[in-house]
C-alpha cells in the first residue's frame, strides 16, 4: 500500500504565492506518474498538473500554465506544487494523486481512474 499526505494549504491573498506538498509513504517504489487535482466548492474535481517519474516531463491545465509549477523530489518521495499569482478562482481542496502505470502520455493522468489519492489540503485565495 502507498499513502499520500498533502500539506501546506492555507489562506493567501490574491496575487500571492503558496507551495503545497505531498509526501508518499509505504510501498513507494510502485509510484510512477504523479499529479495534482483540485475541487472547488460546488464543482467537480479537475486536473491541475502532472509529472513523470524522473520529473523530466510535466503537463498543466491551461488555467494554471505560467503560474503553477509541479516538481518532485523522488529520493524524498515528495511532490510539490508551487502556486504563484494566485486568484480567488484557485480556491479549492487540492489533491495529490499517483499511479503505477507507465503511460507514455501524461495526458492520461487527466482522465484515467488513478490508483492512489491523498486526503487533500485546502487552499483559500481571498480577493
Amino acid at each position: 500500500q502507498v499513502q499520500l499526505v498533502e500539506s501546506g494549504g492555507g489562506l493567501v491573498q490574491a496575487g500571492g504565492s503558496l507551495r503545497i506538498s505531498c509526501t508518499a509513504s509505504g510501498r513507494t517504489f510502485r509510484i510512477y506518474h504523479m499529479g495534482w487535482f483540485r475541487q472547488a466548492p460546488g464543482k467537480e474535481r479537475e486536473f491541475v498538473a502532472a509529472i513523470t517519474y524522473g520529473g523530466g516531463r510535466t503537463y498543466y491545465t491551461d488555467s494554471v500554465k505560467g503560474r503553477f509549477t509541479i516538481s518532485r523530489d523522488s529520493p524524498k518521495n515528495t511532490l510539490y506544487l508551487q502556486m504563484n499569482s494566485l486568484k480567488p478562482e484557485d480556491t479549492a481542496v487540492y489533491y495529490c494523486a499517483a499511479d503505477s502505470r507507465r503511460w507514455t502520455s501524461l495526458y492520461r493522468m487527466c482522465y484515467e481512474n488513478l490508483e492512489i489519492w491523498g486526503q487533500g489540503t485546502l487552499v483559500t485565495v481571498s480577493s
